[in-house]
């Protein structure tokens, strides 16, 4: 055991300590995200927060698969069309449930092409922010949360 977590004495710490590192751990997996997306020319803050949604998909891909994932489809459809008409297009995708749950699992729920679709309106297609918010509508009403997705 963790000398730290030994020196732990009550449920009350434990849970405390669950708390503070917790928060850190989304922390930093919000910062690794950010420093990848930061790689690519974003044209605007829309296209900066599209491509920290994928790779916030890689990341539930990795997890998933217990090895590291790229996103090739997506990544192909960004290649040939751009970030932009790509989120489009995943939104009108057979939808990932259980990535939108890991991604809540995390505190990330934000970083999904839905929810950017949803933030800036003004850069995508009626029918795509429709769209995007009927699936935000499911995936939000599919959800429960798990204790540890609470603490």
């Amino acid at each position: 055991m963790d000398e730290i977590i030994s020196k732990l004495k009550t449920p009350e710490d434990c849970r405390q300590f669950i708390v503070k590192y917790s928060d850190l751990v989304r922390q930093a997996r919000q910062k690794a995200i950010e420093l990848r997306a930061s790689t690519h020319q974003a044209e605007d803050i829309v296209e900066f927060e599209l491509f920290q949604a994928l790779y916030a998909y890689e990341d539930i891909l990795s997890e998933k698969n217990s090895r590291k994932t790229r996103a090739n489809r997506t990544w192909q459809m960004v290649k040939h069309y751009g970030i932009k008409v790509a989120a489009e297009r995943a939104v009108n995708r057979k939808v990932d449930a259980m990535g939108y749950k890991v991604l809540v699992g995390m505190g990330l729920q934000g970083l999904t092409f839905e929810s950017v679709i949803v933030k800036y309106p003004e850069f995508f297609s009626q029918e795509s922010v429709k769209k995007a918010h009927q699936r935000l509508e499911e995936l939000n009403n599919d959800f429960e949360p798990t204790l540890w997705a609470m603490v």
